[in-house]
């Protein structure tokens, strides 16, 4: 006569464990990109970008600032977090050298062309979303100076020609990042499901 086994109780799924800078520049990299769409669409509303002031305009609900230099004050002090938090992320991982992890590389475009893998082609496109918006990401920040400040920087505002085209690459970065943190998200999450996204933001 056998001895019946006690059941076992299922594994607990392991939750990755992430570096406190990583959590802490993703949630400094949200709150910020949040304040400055906002306070943009508050900038925006006051000149519309397309249209001239008869142009198209944001419901006040999606506003910060109150008013056109309320919305200033907001967005250029959050340029500043979020371009500081862009950098010093960019020099942690280049010190822990997490770019090895991070960046598209040649196995990458191989394992996307040969690869039977489902999840390594999914790893292999988070990499190449999240080089790509490198030069995004430069250019928004680029466009924005040259906005802040034409007199001092008049060498970046002449780079893109006239100041409507300068509003206009800086307006149209907006959506592409939007998009980015999107597409990084749900790839995020088909790589490591919730147990990832948790990792990042809570535990």
């Amino acid at each position: 006569m056998t001895t019946p086994q006690p059941a076992q109780s299922p594994k607990k799924a392991v939750v990755p464990k992430q570096a406190i800078f990583a959590k802490a520049f993703h949630w400094v990299n949200i709150i910020s990109l949040l304040v400055m769409m906002s306070s943009g669409l508050q900038i925006y509303n006051a000149n519309p970008v397309f249209g001239g002031r008869a142009g198209w305009h944001f419901p006040k609900g999606l506003l910060l600032g109150g008013w056109l230099a309320g919305g200033r004050d907001w967005h250029f002090t959050f340029m500043w977090v979020y371009s500081l938090n862009l950098l010093a992320y960019g020099l942690f991982i280049l010190i822990s050298r997490r770019w090895q992890q991070r960046y598209v590389s040649s196995s990458d475009l191989k394992a996307l062309q040969v690869s039977q893998n489902a999840k390594r082609k999914t790893y292999a496109w988070h990499r190449i979303v999240y080089t790509a918006v490198i030069p995004i990401l430069l250019l928004a920040i680029a466009s924005g100076l040259a906005m802040y400040k034409p007199a001092q920087l008049p060498w970046l505002a002449s780079l893109f020609g006239s100041w409507q085209t300068l509003r206009t690459v800086h307006f149209i970065t907006v959506p592409i990042v939007l998009g980015f943190t999107l597409i990084h998200s749900l790839l995020a999450f088909r790589v490591g499901s919730m147990r990832l996204i948790r990792s990042i933001f809570v535990r």
